[in-house]
């Protein structure tokens, strides 16, 4: 079963931490969004593994868009 990570508000992302394939658990940052000149970390929702990074550094994301795919455990 997969789960997709969505964008809270508009931002930029300012770092991407997580990479496809990594392991990661409710609450681990997988990219920290800039927003109002604010870093605001966007964590994991669930345990699995990264499948997708749908964001690169320096992209401009929507309320709604897709920031990340995970394989729940």
């Amino acid at each position: 079963m997969s789960h997709e990570v969505l964008a809270e508000m508009v931002g930029s992302i300012w770092k991407v931490v997580a990479r496809a394939g990594d392991t990661v658990g409710p609450g681990d940052t997988l990219v920290i969004l800039e927003s109002m000149k604010m870093e605001i970390p966007v964590p994991a929702e669930v345990a699995g593994v990264v499948r997708e990074m749908t964001v690169v550094e320096g992209d401009v994301v929507s309320e709604g868009d897709s920031i990340a795919v995970i394989d729940q455990f």
